[in-house]
């Protein structure tokens, strides 16, 4: 015997290590490799919506853990040993068979749960005695490889519950609206109790059957001691679901965009507040419901929170099943749009930063022209001069440009660049001036978390540390890699990244780009625009929140914007048609800030930024123009400005005149004896301005003129400028529907308004003008110098190129 046995101990031990590499290498890696439905979820957990997987099942991702109730349920119907027994018990297949040869059928297959998964996993194969010795084989290869809890997720997470219907999460949703982890005890008895039977719950089906099924489950949970007696009466007396209840459509767009950055079958983990949401959800669509009577079928929001680095509510764009509302597919939230007036706070803020203007300097508003690029203001009308905190106020378009002109449009185009608008892709040269007006598209995406990261720059503010500044890394607030919202740079949970990333951070975080003086004083103007319609008069409410808030109109009315900022959130909106199509009335002061202030009701209190005093310093300002106060203001104001500004020139509006004893004329030594002169200050705007400013402004005096017998202008004296055309200006001349060309109006503004003014064109007289210095003229077209000579000898000259004709 034993020369046998040493015979065959080679062929034996080969044939062990053959059967026992087959048993190690018999489960794949990977059991199942089923499609998952991509589930979006609230930051409590909750599921704000979720797309079905591409085999058409809504099988949830593998859940990460199983409640208490499923589990005691579920082990107590199927599998009261599973913790004691290695992958198949004898005890229970003994059983089994005994049952099946007394039936004269298969009742009862005696499998344990972990033969259940290797079933589910293997799909479909035939349930014979050679099939279930397989299973048992691959079960207890299963317990080797799992630990008994990772093989209830896998069961959990891929048992069917009816119709198209996988997995306990999907199961507890479609059921019962909730997550596993919220089941009741009836809810958990009756989804341990469907698998074995998953066609019972089918709509129209009578769940009678079920429902017995279910309660049998809970008495033996109650006699096992569970829960007591009136849990089991209350438990027992919970309907059974009829049909499945539908999935939610809650931000179903950034689900959507889940998707496309490659997260699909994947659970995304938000930090969207699930209450929220859906009280901006609905505030939208009620504003949304009335656009829609003007034309204006698609809306967007999204709510940030400042202290937290989070996103809140995202409403990528109403949605609403059944309508007929185009569009509302796109997520306008991540789409380029024009971005109408919502950088002038962010210029308006590097001027101050840099210290090349002060928070109310004086600014031209005057008809303009930069060569191909004539400006002109929401309303059509001009200021003259207006200070900048104003002109930011009243979202000015002249001003604005001007501000651009001052910074250098290369200049803002990489410090927009800089904190983070990702759209601008063309160089500066591509948009120019208009930069500032809309000329240049950018997403809501980006724009509030821009403004996010000037909210946060001034709440993280420590008046000890005089240079803390806004940081490049502190705009990208809340970037979405599909599974959460984290911050990138000093606000990053350091366990999330790699000491690469860090590195990175660190880099960016030197990329200091705004002073926190800067955006207060950038807030505190955007704070004085007046809330719209029948809120007016908001200021009068004491309960009235102090909300920073600016709106944006793209050219053609295709885009209105609002945002609105304080230290605990920003909230960002934008209405329109997201094909385009620009319709009357859509503004962002009609259409967005109506939305925007509704939101900021649903949001909880809100307070307001406190001043950054380290940054700032008390200084003598001249109360006419805003600058810094020279020697010949007439008015100063010690107020608060930025530090940087200190380095800003004196008021250039004010100039010291010597003028009789009458005080009608002014005077010079050629004419008066210097005893007999009264010298006086005076604020002397440009004639252009000054024309303008005079309308709006009945105090402003106009510098007396020089006296008859007196000789010369001050050298720095302008005495007349011409409002249009611009210097080198390019004219196109219409042709009108009679087939004439039409005239083109030059105007002159001149100190004295009734001087009379001699107009040349090309060294031919045109005539006179006195008082309204306007003449109508149709040049014809190539290069022509227009030149104007008052009474006095000054002279004025201009050039201009009129283009060949367009129209027709």
């Amino acid at each position: 015997m034993r020369k046998q046995i040493k015979k065959y101990r080679y062929p034996i031990m080969v044939l062990f290590v053959l059967l026992s590499a087959a048993y190690y290498v018999c489960l794949p890696k990977t059991l199942f490799n089923d499609p998952y439905a991509t589930v979006l979820n609230a930051e409590n957990g909750e599921m704000l919506s979720a797309r079905i997987a591409r085999d058409g099942q809504w099988r949830f991702p593998e859940v990460d853990s199983i409640s208490d109730k499923y589990e005691a349920a579920l082990l107590t119907f199927e599998d009261q040993y599973f913790y004691s027994h290695p992958g198949v018990n004898p005890l229970a297949m003994g059983r089994a068979i005994a049952q099946n040869l007394k039936a004269g059928s298969v009742v009862s297959g005696g499998s344990t749960l972990s033969m259940q998964v290797i079933r589910m996993y293997r799909k479909g194969k035939s349930r014979n005695v050679y099939e279930k010795l397989v299973e048992m084989i691959l079960a207890t290869r299963l317990e080797l490889r799992y630990s008994k809890k990772s093989i209830l997720k896998l069961y959990a997470s891929h048992a069917p519950f009816g119709g198209n219907t996988v997995g306990i999460e999907a199961a507890s949703w479609r059921y019962f609206g909730r997550r596993a982890n919220d089941l009741s005890w009836a809810e958990a008895a009756l989804l341990a109790v469907l698998p074995n039977q998953p066609s019972l719950l089918y709509p129209g089906r009578n769940t009678a059957p079920l429902k017995a099924k279910r309660d049998r489950l809970l008495d033996k949970m109650h006699e096992e001691g569970f829960f007591d007696e009136t849990s089991l009466e209350l438990a027992k007396e919970e309907p059974i679901p009829s049909k499945p209840n539908d999935i939610p459509i809650e931000a179903l767009h950034l689900l959507d965009k889940g998707v496309k950055d490659g997260k699909e079958g994947q659970r995304l983990q938000t930090t969207l507040d699930a209450h929220l949401q859906r009280r901006v959800d609905r505030v939208v669509k009620n504003h949304n419901a009335l656009l829609r009577l003007d034309g204006i079928e698609n809306a967007s929001a999204i709510v940030l929170d400042v202290r937290s680095n989070t996103v809140k509510a995202y409403i990528g764009n109403v949605y609403e099943e059944g309508t007929s509302s185009t569009g509302q597919q796109v997520d306008v939230i991540q789409a380029p749009r024009s971005t109408g007036s919502l950088l002038k706070p962010i210029l308006y803020a590097s001027l101050l930063d840099e210290g090349l203007m002060l928070p109310k300097s004086l600014l031209p508003d005057v008809p303009v022209y930069f060569k191909n690029f004539a400006p002109k203001n929401f309303t059509r009308e001009y200021d003259g001069a207006v200070h900048a905190d104003m002109a930011l106020s009243r979202s000015l378009n002249i001003p604005a440009v001007h501000m651009l002109q001052d910074y250098g449009y290369p200049r803002f185009h990489e410090k927009l660049k800089g904190l983070g608008m990702t759209t601008l892709t063309q160089p500066a040269s591509h948009y120019g001036l208009s930069m500032i007006l809309g000329g240049s598209e950018g997403t809501l995406w980006d724009l509030t978390n821009i403004y996010a990261g000037m909210a946060r720059t001034l709440t993280q503010f420590n008046g000890r540390v005089a240079e803390k500044r806004y940081e490049k890394s502190d705009f990208d607030f809340a970037n979405y890699d599909g599974t959460k919202f984290k911050v990138q740079g000093s606000l990053l949970n350091k366990k999330d990244v790699s000491k690469k990333q860090l590195n990175e951070n660190i880099e960016l975080s030197n990329n200091k780009q705004l002073s926190a003086s800067s955006i207060w004083f950038t807030f505190k103007a955007m704070l004085e625009v007046y809330r719209p319609g029948d809120d007016a008069q908001w200021k009068l409410y004491s309960s009235a929140k102090k909300i920073a808030w600016k709106t944006g109109t793209s050219f053609g009315y295709r885009d209105g914007w609002a945002i609105g900022v304080t230290p605990e959130y920003v909230v960002g909106v934008w209405v329109g048609n997201a094909d385009g199509e620009g319709r009357p009335g859509l503004t962002g002061i009609q259409a967005a800030a109506p939305i925007l202030f509704d939101i900021f009701d649903v949001l909880p209190e809100t307070t307001w930024f406190n001043p950054p005093m380290a940054e700032m310093v008390y200084a003598p300002v001249d109360h006419q123009s805003g600058y810094l106060a020279s020697s010949y203001s007439i008015q100063v104001d010690t107020v608060l400005i930025p530090k940087a500004g200190l380095n800003t020139m004196a008021s250039p509006f004010h100039q010291r005149v010597h003028l009789d004893k009458t005080r009608n004329y002014r005077v010079n030594s050629d004419c008066e004896l210097v005893v007999d002169m009264i010298s006086t200050n005076w604020f002397v705007l440009p004639p252009k301005q000054a024309l303008y400013y005079k309308k709006r402004n009945p105090t402003y005096q106009e510098l007396p003129p020089l006296r008859s017998d007196c000789f010369g202008e001050s050298l720095d004296m302008e005495v007349m400028d011409m409002v249009y055309p611009e210097p080198d200006a390019q004219v196109y001349i219409p042709i009108n529907l009679e087939g004439e060309r039409e005239q083109v109006v030059f105007e002159v503004a001149h100190r004295k308004p009734n001087s009379q003014l001699h107009w040349h064109l090309d060294d031919v007289y045109l005539g006179t003008t006195q008082g309204n210095h306007v003449l109508a003229l149709t040049p014809p077209a190539g290069e022509h110098i227009i030149t104007v000579v008052d009474e006095e000898g000054h002279r004025l000259l201009r050039n201009f190129t009129v283009l060949e004709k367009v129209g027709g």
